[in-house]
C-alpha cells in the first residue's frame, strides 16, 4: 500500500465446496439446511435453514432480498469465534461475509493513514499487512481470530490496544430502515467489549475504516506478561514485528491462538467479560490480591479469570458432560459429546459460583445464535 494513493483490494480465493449445495452464483453461494457447527470455533448447535456465503459487496442487495424469504431476522456470521449456536440451528438466513479487501482510503490532516477494509476480511491478515506496511494502532490484536468486520462489534481490544483506538468509520446495512448507512465511531457507541451492534441484529457490518500511524516502533508496551516476554520494561516501544511476537508468545501459553492448544482448541477464548465492580469491591478485592485495573472507559474491573479461579474452579475440571474448564486459562472449552444447552448451564454454574464466592457478577460475552 503507498499513502495517499489507492490500492487494489486482495481478494485471497474462494472457500472449498461444501456438501448439500443447492444454488452457486459467481459471488455468492446459498447452501440449504447447512450446518453451521464446523463453522464455529466451538463445534457446537444446529443447521441453518440457508448459510449465504457473500464473496463480493456487489452482491449485498441480492442477499437482502434472499433473506427475505426466509422466517425470522437474518443473522451474519464471520469465522465463528464468538458464537454458540443453539442445538436446534437457525431457522433464517445466515450470512457468512466472506469479502476481502484492504486499501488506502487517504490520510487525516494530522497525517494518520486512512485504512479501509472489507468486513469478511481475516483480522489477521489485516494484523499482518498493517505491521508490513510499518503502520501502527493493531499490532497487539496478533493472534485474535476472526474477521475485521467483527471488531467493532464487542470493540475488540487486547494487551493496550482496542478498536476504539483507531476506527473511523463503519458502513453497514440497516435492517430497521431498509438502507445502507455508515456510522462514525462515536455513532458505534463504543465501550469495553460492547457497541451499538452488540446483541442487536438491526445492522450487517459492511465495511470498514481505521486510521493508523506510519511508525518503525510499537505503541508502549503496557502489560507486564509482553514486557518480560520482550525483556524491557513496561511502557517501551519496540519494533512492530517484535511487538507482535511478543504478544502472540503470551497467548499461546495461555491456550488463546486456535490451532496451538491441542485439546482446548474448541473455545471462543475469553468466555466471560472482565466485570466492572465499586469503589469498595476494588477495595475488598485488592485486599485480597485481585488484579483489579482501571480500563480506557473509565471504569475498574477485576481479571474475570482470578476470579473464577478464586472461586474454586481448577484447570481441566469438568463442569457439565462435553463442557470443562481449559488445561492452560480459566475459560471453558468443549469436548466430544458437548451440546448448546450443555455449554449454557456451565457458564450458569459458573456465574452462580462466582457469585457466591467472591460477591462479583460475571456477565458471559458469547453471543448466542
Amino acid at each position: 500500500m503507498e499513502p495517499g494513493a489507492p490500492a487494489a483490494a486482495r481478494h485471497l480465493g474462494t472457500p472449498h465446496p461444501r456438501n448439500g449445495i443447492q444454488e452457486k452464483q459467481k459471488h455468492m453461494r446459498v447452501t440449504h439446511e447447512a450446518p453451521l457447527a464446523p463453522l464455529t470455533t466451538l463445534g457446537i448447535g444446529g443447521p441453518a435453514a440457508a448459510l449465504i456465503e457473500l464473496y463480493d459487496p456487489a452482491d449485498f442487495p441480492e442477499f437482502v432480498a434472499l433473506a427475505g424469504t426466509f422466517p425470522g431476522e437474518p443473522v451474519c456470521l464471520g469465522e465463528g469465534s464468538n458464537v454458540l449456536v443453539g442445538d436446534t440451528g437457525c431457522d433464517g438466513a445466515v450470512l457468512r461475509m466472506s469479502t476481502k479487501g484492504v486499501r488506502v482510503a487517504g490520510s487525516t490532516p494530522d497525517g494518520r493513514v486512512l485504512v479501509e477494509v472489507q468486513a469478511g476480511h481475516l483480522l489477521a491478515d489485516l494484523v499482518e499487512t498493517t505491521i508490513a506496511e510499518g503502520l501502527t494502532g493493531m499490532e497487539m490484536l496478533v493472534g485474535i481470530p476472526g474477521t475485521t468486520g467483527a471488531l467493532p462489534v464487542q470493540n475488540v481490544g487486547a494487551y493496550g490496544q482496542e478498536t476504539a483506538d483507531t476506527l473511523v468509520e463503519v458502513t453497514a446495512w440497516d435492517w430497521e430502515s431498509g438502507r445502507m448507512v455508515t456510522l462514525d465511531a462515536a455513532a458505534c457507541g463504543l465501550g469495553h467489549r460492547t457497541s451499538v451492534f452488540k446483541h442487536s441484529r438491526r445492522w450487517t457490518v459492511l465495511s470498514l475504516v481505521f486510521a493508523l500511524r506510519r511508525a518503525e516502533l510499537s505503541a508502549p508496551v503496557t502489560y507486564r506478561t509482553v514486557a518480560a516476554e520482550l525483556g524491557v520494561p513496561v511502557g517501551s516501544r519496540v519494533p512492530l514485528d517484535e511487538a507482535a511476537r511478543a504478544v502472540l508468545a503470551v497467548r499461546k501459553s495461555k491456550g488463546m491462538v486456535l490451532g496451538c492448544s491441542g485439546s482446548d482448541d474448541r473455545s471462543v477464548g475469553s468466555v466471560f467479560l472482565s466485570p466492572e465492580i465499586s469503589p469498595a469491591q476494588a477495595e475488598r478485592l485488592r485486599a485480597r490480591r485481585a488484579p483489579v485495573n482501571r480500563f480506557p472507559d473509565g471504569s475498574t474491573r477485576v481479571s474475570a479469570s482470578w476470579l473464577i479461579r478464586e472461586a474454586g474452579f481448577a484447570l481441566r475440571r469438568p463442569i457439565v458432560p462435553g463442557v470443562r474448564i481449559s488445561s492452560l486459562h480459566y475459560t471453558l472449552v468443549a469436548e466430544e459429546g458437548a451440546s448448546a444447552a450443555g455449554f449454557t448451564r456451565a457458564i450458569d454454574i459458573v456465574l452462580q459460583e462466582v457469585l457466591r464466592s467472591t460477591g462479583v457478577r460475571l456477565t458471559s460475552e458469547v453471543d448466542l445464535l
